[in-house]
Parts: structure tokens; C-alpha cells; sequence
């Protein structure tokens, strides 16, 4: 059975192509002067879910994610970068709030059962490796370098520019996103810079053949790539705000230096919206996973609902689809202690179908709790099926739900806010939520009322 998916170039869903080595994933990742949010972390789910079907099917999987730790957000360039201004902020060395915020991220992954990529090559440490690919394109002559030391890629040098976005060349203004607009030593205003010259910037810096300077943001993805990955991607993975410029840029870049197409499918996760707005720190909406493991949510109730939309669409969370979410995960986990001790694997095939056509998982989502429904099921089939999904949903549905009685204080505080919710004292509910979280109980709210579990 081969496994299909969409691909942004060609604007069309498309196998992967079957072969006789691993599959080479390569996934863009965190930019690590922040806490990821769970938006992000939509994009690395994603990579997960794609990994982990391959798998399903037998085939072997070779994944690389990028850890981006040199501080170059590409429109602050002219000011201070982000990791820099984090850095000032913090009052702590740049790289050591790299270091930080990637312990974060990886503990992020964990919490939601996010496979370890097979490596994570830091931007920092593989310098050399984008010098010589710049010097390459310099060579033949994609890319030149400017009088101040800063070398830039020549867009006008890549006929199939666009294919990726639809966007195109002579449409791009000056000084578009992403591309500070001070560079006039450009020879065309949509050409990118691959290497910048360090200035007056003191701080991550590094030498070079044309002297010190900082990378550009796209060209350490072109370099990690190539070399970990044997100049061939079969799924490029990202978020679909990387699809321009970063990914037509990463395009460009190597396929001038290897000659060919570089990425067989181009996959990109959609935004993802909170409470009906996108997640920003001037929006005061930013979710992490921190966040959730506070208000009593099992951070596999956030897995599963993401799982519940479709990757390439928008999705709208709020708190209250994760509380649904971990009803229904610790349901589910309480059901399977009660459907036997097997841990063997059922194949279902419209589950399975839904996983390889496209990631459907909305639909095997439907189809679990059809299954768990089902009278015409025995629960030691039930339990085999679940045990099957779960190698690609990863919600530890195998996992004993703790079932232990509350006290009586702890009785008094559940009926409590059940009360002052039928008096729609909203305020003082969430207050008491957030107690019972604190004592290691997790309230959740639907249309039977009010339920009530151990956090795990």
C-alpha cells in the first residue's frame, strides 16, 4: 500500500515514491529564543504523523529537523535579531538561551509523543557547511558577492522561481516581508543574501572567505539538507507560512547547486487559529504546553485535537475542543482497560486507508469512535484496533486511567463549581477548576455536564 499526500508544488496529492532506502524527511524547525506554542507545534506533529505512517507500512524513515540557534530572523536583520534581543532581555549569553529554549522545545515533543528525529543539526555548529554551499553558488555563478563583504543569490539566475508560492519575480516589490529593504548593493531587488556582513554586530558572528558576517536565513536548510540527507529530499516538511520565501528560496538554492529538483514533495501544515484569532503575544492568546498541563489537560488531549482537523486546514482550538479532547482520551483509556489486556495490532481498513490517502485523520478519527460504539465489536477486537491506531495517533491510549476516589473536600469543591456553573458564575468556575487542577484534578465540561479525572 503506498502513502499519498499533498504536495504544494504541484498543487496535487501525490505518492511518495517508493525505494530502496529510508524515506528522507527533512522538517524545518524552531527558531529557539522562545517557548514554542502549540501553533508550532502543529507543524511538528505533522512531521511526527507522516513518520509514523510510513512506519505503519513497513517502510524505514530517516528524518532531520533543524534546530535554528544563529539568531538571524530574517527581517531584523537591520536591528537586532530576535535571539539577540531575547539574549539582552534575559541578560544571558545568546547561545545560552539557545541552549535553553531548546531543552524547552524537546520537552514540548516529548509531552506530545513526538518521535525523536534521528538528528537535529544546529544552525551554530554547521557553518562551514553553508560556506562552502554559498561558495558553490558563487562557482557557478547563482549568487555573487557585494562590495561590503555580504553575498546574495541571484533570483533572476533561477527560471522555475515561484513554482513552490505562485509567486513571481517581476510581481515582487522591493522591500517585500522578509527581505530587509537597505540592501542597495542588490543587483535586483527580489535577490536574497545567503551571507551578511557583520557591521558593527559583534555578537554570532563567524569568518568567512568574504569576511565576517552571519548567515542568511535560508541557506543552513539547503546545507543540512544536502549533506544529511544525500542531496535528495523525499518530504520536505514546514509550516505553510514557510512556503515563501523560505522553502522558494530553499528551492533555488539547491537546486542551483546540485543541479536538479533537490525535494520530491513540498508538505505544509496550516495555520492554526485560538479562539478564533491567530496566536500572538499582542493578542494575549499565546497557548503552551504549559498552559495546558495547568488547567488539568493531558497534553495528548491537545494531539488529539489537532488530529481532529485535517492538517492543510485552518483550525480554530479553543479550551473548550481541548477539554472535549481529554474527555475523550480519558475515555477512551478507560475503556481499554475494561476491553482486556491484549497488545496485539487489528488492522482496520477504512482507518488505514483514511491514514495513507492524504493524513485523512479526521476521518479515522470518526471511525474509532464508531468502532467503540459498535455492540457487533468484541471488546478484545475493539482493544486490538485502538492498539493499531495508536502507533500512529500516539495518545498512550494503553495508558491505566488512575482511579482513585476523591476526598471529601475534594467532593465538595467538584459539586461546588458544578453549582456555581448552573448559576452561569463563569468566573468563579474557572476559579475552582483551576484549584482542582492544582490538586491534580482535571475538570471538563459537556453535554452531560460536568465530568472529572486524575491528571496523569
Amino acid at each position: 500500500m503506498n502513502f499519498s499526500i499533498y504536495d504544494t508544488q504541484s498543487r496535487e496529492v501525490k505518492p511518495v515514491n517508493v525505494v530502496d532506502r529510508p524515506i528522507h524527511i527533512y522538517c524545518c524547525g524552531p527558531t529557539v529564543y522562545r517557548d514554542a506554542h502549540v501553533g508550532n507545534l502543529r507543524t511538528f506533529l505533522l512531521a511526527d504523523l507522516i513518520s509514523r505512517t510510513l512506519k505503519l507500512l513497513g517502510q524505514k524513515v530517516i528524518l532531520i529537523q533543524n534546530i535554528t540557534d544563529v539568531g538571524h530572523m530574517s527581517e531584523d536583520f537591520e536591528e537586532q535579531d530576535k535571539l539577540l534581543s531575547q539574549a539582552k532581555l534575559e541578560k544571558s549569553d545568546p547561545f545560552a538561551i539557545a541552549r535553553k529554549y531548546e531543552e524547552k522545545f524537546h520537552a514540548d515533543l516529548a509531552h506530545l509523543n513526538i518521535q525523536t528525529a534521528d538528528k537535529y543539526p544546529r544552525a551554530s555548529e554547521t557553518i562551514d557547511g553553508m560556506l562552502s554551499s554559498i561558495q558553490n553558488l558563487i562557482d557557478n555563478e547563482s549568487a555573487y558577492v557585494a562590495e561590503s563583504g555580504s553575498v546574495y543569490f541571484s533570483a533572476q539566475s533561477f527560471p522555475s522561481y515561484g513554482a513552490i508560492s505562485g509567486n513571481r519575480l517581476e510581481s515582487l516589490k522591493p522591500g517585500h516581508r522578509y527581505e530587509y529593504s537597505g540592501d542597495g548593493e542588490k543587483r535586483f531587488h527580489a535577490d536574497w543574501a545567503l551571507w551578511k556582513s557583520a557591521g558593527n554586530r559583534t555578537e554570532m558572528v563567524w569568518e568567512s572567505p568574504w569576511g565576517r558576517g552571519f548567515p542568511g536565513w535560508h541557506i543552513e536548510c539547503t546545507a543540512m539538507s544536502l549533506d544529511l540527507l544525500a542531496q535528495h529530499i523525499d518530504i520536505h516538511v514546514g509550516g505553510i507560512d514557510l512556503r515563501f520565501p523560505h522553502h522558494e528560496n530553499e528551492r533555488a538554492q539547491s537546486n542551483s547547486i546540485i543541479g536538479k529538483e533537490a525535494v520530491d514533495l513540498w508538505v505544509h501544515g496550516e495555520h492554526l487559529l485560538f479562539e478564533g484569532r491567530k496566536m500572538s503575544k499582542s493578542a494575549n492568546n499565546v497557548v503552551l504546553v504549559a498552559d495546558l498541563i495547568s488547567q488539568g489537560i493531558d497534553p495528548l488531549a491537545l494531539r488529539l485535537a489537532l488530529l481532529e482537523n485535517r492538517y492543510r486546514s485552518q483550525m480554530d482550538l479553543t479550551w473548550d475542543s481541548l477539554r472535549a479532547a481529554n474527555t475523550t482520551l480519558m475515555r477512551w483509556r478507560t475503556a481499554m482497560a475494561t476491553w482486556g489486556e491484549s497488545q496485539n495490532f487489528l488492522a482496520d481498513a477504512e482507518i488505514q486507508t483514511a491514514l495513507i490517502e492524504d493524513l485523512d485523520t479526521p476521518r479515522a478519527v470518526l471511525r474509532l469512535r464508531a468502532i467503540e460504539k459498535d455492540l457487533s465489536i468484541s471488546p478484545e477486537r475493539k482493544r486490538e484496533i485502538f492498539n493499531f491506531v495508536d502507533q500512529v495517533f500516539a495518545l498512550d491510549l494503553s495508558r491505566k486511567v488512575e482511579v482513585k476516589p476523591l476526598s471529601k473536600e475534594q467532593m465538595d469543591l467538584v459539586q461546588s463549581r458544578a453549582n456555581v456553573r448552573a448559576d452561569k458564575n463563569w468566573a468563579e468556575s474557572d476559579r475552582l477548576r483551576d484549584v482542582l487542577a492544582a490538586e491534580g484534578i482535571a475538570v471538563s465540561d459537556g453535554p452531560q455536564g460536568q465530568s472529572w479525572n486524575w491528571i496523569s
